[in-house]
């Protein structure tokens, strides 16, 4: 009995034993649990510095802030924790250096409503799973940050407020002299939900990069921002900085009516207009102001060169630059280096531009005002920098690119903005024709056909514009085209030789892709459009141009039907010109004689001197087929045509 007794002893012993080294088994796996769990939100939380209030906390994750916890003294720039309920930020400030600062204790508990939370304790992932989750979880915060802004502000925020961008400046730069009398200078930079950090980047730019002497004030205007960010976290951390002040809009404004805005608010005697993502180089300002000072009807730009939306490198703009429009009245940046190698002398030299992008622009605040600022009809974004050049050209003024002036803007992957219909450019567009184009605008609405309906079913209210272009005496839009912009091509949009060009044998229309560029390339066949994108004109000298700016002909390369630069020498080149017979549809090259048609891929035979592999537009020997049937469809006739 005794014996059985002891075996019993020595089992249960063993199995209490058993109990226990599970228990410290399970008591380690919780503790290393938690603690790379800790790890893993630190190392998101805070990889770097902050710069801005922390973001991408999904919607039931609860936080624990330990007001006490050295590792979340995040900075003097955030908001009091009172501002949580107004800003929905997630953080205890640092009361540190500021001028009160009060005594903080206890722990903050703040908890995000979720639904459907699944309370149940996870696994503890392994080194693997937990890489992978990072990585993937990384990839999707990326994601979701190209979305919302355009750009990537995971590369944004690491790095510098404060960079400096290389040095891209002409040699000849550097010895120019500037008086020492410039006038004031108040920079205004408008932002509607910007990036925080693309935001203060700019600011600090500024800051770094303009002499004290000139830079009165920089003033940054709210257009009725959403993003918690920008509410009482700017406004802490724009009253450290000195000279930067912050105005808040109660409505929304847009582009021009908050830099209209800043504008009446501001001091110095010469406004900078700057979007709100930009970075200055070393010695923007003194050129513009020099220019300004010299001629206070002047209005001017530096060459704006590019930071890339995904890597936030640099990419120094090549001189000479100026700002262009074609007939659909869309803005673009035009580089011709080879005019500096022709003339050297211009390196330095300002160019004269038919318009200016809107991306930083200087003026005299006072002429700004007695030329109307910018179009208070204007909506939201859009055209409000073509309107403006127009005007200021036609109503007494000059635009001018400064070389020795450089300022890089950030080249978005789309636009962040979200307009309340798709026809806001159109109205905006609409508005500009109908002000300054005069009889011309038939040839914008013909490019643009939903312009057209949507000026056929509503006007716009232009009384104010138009009563201020007599009382200045403004030219009219002949004045412009033949004085200041006299390399856009005029269409002349004959009946029946222009509109879209339709292949009767195929049931669609001649197409060339637009991100093909503006050297030309292979023509195509596609869907029509009926938009006026696909519109080409055949005109009196027999050249085909096709597209909005009209600056591409075409032309043929190998029996391909391709698009190449238009003569600019008269006669054109019979290489260039074609004939069009009404009777049979034909489109005949003068060069080859031979007639446009739509190949299917492979469509040449064997015999050819070269296999076609892919289908296009072609010469081949004149016949009946309906793939060599063409004609020209008008899509709109608007008025006075």
């Amino acid at each position: 009995m005794m014996r059985l007794w002891g075996r019993a002893i020595v089992r249960r012993r063993k199995v209490l034993c058993l109990w226990l080294l599970l228990l410290g088994f399970a008591l380690v796996t919780l503790a290393l649990s938690d603690l790379l769990n800790r790890d893993r939100v630190h190392s998101h939380q805070n990889p770097v510095p902050p710069r801005r209030p922390l973001q991408g906390i999904p919607n039931d994750l609860e936080v624990i802030v330990d007001s006490r916890d050295p590792a979340l003294e995040l900075g003097v720039d955030l908001a009091p924790l009172k501002s949580l309920q107004e800003d929905q930020l997630l953080f205890v400030p640092s009361m540190q250096g500021t001028k009160n600062p009060q005594q903080r204790k206890g722990t903050y508990k703040v908890l995000l409503p979720g639904a459907n939370k699944d309370t149940r304790t996870p696994a503890p992932p392994t080194h693997g799973e937990m890489g992978k989750a990072v990585q993937l979880e990384e990839r999707e915060v990326e994601s979701s940050l190209v979305q919302k802004y355009g750009f990537n502000e995971v590369v944004s925020e690491k790095i510098s407020l404060h960079r400096r961008l290389p040095e891209a400046r002409h040699p000849e730069c550097f010895g120019e002299q500037y008086s020492e009398s410039l006038p004031s200078t108040s920079v205004v930079i408008c932002f509607h939900d910007e990036a925080w950090s693309t935001l203060l980047r700019t600011v600090h730019s500024v800051l770094d990069t303009a002499p004290k002497q000139y830079l009165q004030e920089v003033l940054l205007v709210d257009d009725m921002s959403q993003h918690g960010h920008l509410k009482s976290v700017l406004s802490e951390y724009v009253s450290h900085l000195d000279g930067v002040r912050l105005i808040r809009s109660t409505k929304r404004l847009g582009v021009g009516g908050c830099r209209t805005l800043g504008a009446a608010r501001a001091a110095g005697e010469v406004l900078v207009f700057m979007d709100s993502h930009c970075e200055c180089q070393k010695g923007w300002l003194e050129p513009l102001l020099e220019r300004v000072a010299q001629d206070r009807t002047r209005v001017v730009s530096p060459i704006m060169d590019v930071i890339d939306w995904q890597t936030f490198q640099y990419n120094a703009t090549q001189w000479p630059v100026r700002g262009v429009f074609d007939w659909r009245l869309d803005f673009y940046w035009e580089s011709k280096p080879e005019l500096q190698e022709k003339d050297p002398d211009s390196a330095v030299r300002p160019v004269q531009s038919p318009v200016l992008g809107g991306g930083v622009v200087a003026i005299d605040r006072h002429f700004f005002q007695s030329v109307g600022a910018y179009d208070p009809g204007m909506l939201l974004w859009g055209e409000e920098q073509i309107e403006l050049s127009i005007r200021v050209w036609s109503c007494g003024g000059s635009l001018e690119v400064v070389p020795c002036s450089r300022v890089a803007h950030l080249d978005h992957h789309h636009l962040p903005y979200s307009f309340p219909d798709d026809e806001l450019i159109q109205r905006n567009k609409i508005r500009v024709a109908d002000t300054w184009m005069d009889a011309y605008r038939k040839i914008f609405y013909r490019r643009d056909t939903l312009a057209h309906f949507i000026r056929q079913s509503e006007s716009p209210n232009i009384t104010e514009r138009l009563r201020l272009k007599r009382s200045l005496g403004c030219r009219n839009f002949h004045w412009y085209l033949t004085t200041v912009y006299p390399q856009l091509y005029i269409p002349q949009d004959r009946p029946a030789l222009s509109g879209e060009l339709y292949n009767v044998g195929t049931g669609s229309c001649a197409d060339y892709p637009r991100g093909q560029g503006p050297k030309g390339g292979a023509m195509n066949i596609a869907p029509c459009s009926g938009t006026g994108s696909q519109h080409c004109e055949l005109n009196s000298e027999l050249e085909v141009r096709w597209g909005p700016m009209g600056a591409l002909c075409l032309d043929a390369k190998d029996e391909r039907a391709v698009l190449s630069p238009c003569s600019t020498h008269r006669p054109t080149s019979s290489r260039l010109q074609w004939t069009f017979i009404k009777l049979s549809g034909q489109l005949v090259h003068q060069q080859s004689q031979l007639c446009l048609e739509v190949l299917k891929e492979g469509g040449l035979p064997q015999s050819s001197p070269k296999e076609v592999k892919t289908g296009g537009l072609f010469l081949r020997p004149c016949t009946h087929h309906p793939r060599q049937q063409w004609h020209f469809e008008q899509l709109v006739a608007p008025k006075g045509a």
